[in-house]
């Protein structure tokens, strides 16, 4: 019997996206299901009851919440090919560490950069450059984060590029000006078909994120 997949998502979420590129590495055929946050589904609630967010994967009627948690998931489940964690524990490890940094740090340096503004905006700044910063320093001269293919760094980070353009402009910064190995490192990604298709359009973010704005009083 065929595997049921279900995607519970909003198009704008990098968190999301990752899921998307996941399943999209390990050729699984799902049934994507877009959530209007604003009136969230009795699906969506009833699959995640505790935080009542996308994205949630359902697999047989089961589901998984996280978006981190979720592409280990599918990395264990379909483990036949394009394995995104490393096989070797320390290593395993290690990318787990970088994917919680990216969860920890970049989420929240980068809201900074179009929800707010004065004083705190250039705090947030300054905050971003460091961060990226540190992951440039990470990835070094390696074209992937793990070395030489794609993996669980690269993909839980990837998709924040699909927002780049959004944090350019609001926070009227150049990224690829303080930050070029990030973008050499994205763009790199973007070479595969699995990357590219799943992450949104810089553009519609960027129009999305001025309707956000307008709505959260920020302009």
């Amino acid at each position: 019997m065929a595997d049921e997949v279900i995607l519970l998502d909003f198009w704008l979420s990098m968190y999301g996206m990752r899921v998307k590129i996941a399943l999209a590495e390990k050729g699984i055929e799902y049934d994507y299901k877009q959530e209007d946050l604003s009136n969230k589904s009795p699906l969506l609630l009833e699959a995640n009851p505790i935080l009542k967010k996308i994205p949630v994967l359902i697999h047989n009627g089961k589901p998984v919440c996280e978006s981190l948690i979720i592409v280990q998931y599918i990395d264990e489940v379909w483990n036949d090919k394009s394995p995104l964690l490393p096989s070797d524990p320390y290593q395993r490890a290690h990318a787990r560490f970088w994917a919680d940094f990216v969860d920890k740090k970049v989420s929240v340096v980068s809201g900074k950069l179009w929800a707010t503004k004065g004083e705190e905006l250039e705090a947030g700044k300054k905050e971003f450059f460091e961060t990226f910063k540190i992951l440039e320093g990470e990835l070094g001269d390696k074209p992937f984060f793990g070395g030489e293919t794609f993996g669980f760094v690269d993909l839980s980070l990837v998709t924040f590029y699909s927002w780049f353009h959004a944090y350019e402009v609001f926070g009227n910064i150049n990224i690829e000006a303080e930050c070029p190995k990030i973008i050499a490192w994205a763009k790199r990604c973007l070479q595969k078909e699995t990357v590219a298709k799943s992450l949104a359009d810089q553009k519609k973010v960027y129009e999305a994120v001025v309707q956000l704005r307008k709505i959260r009083g920020y302009e």
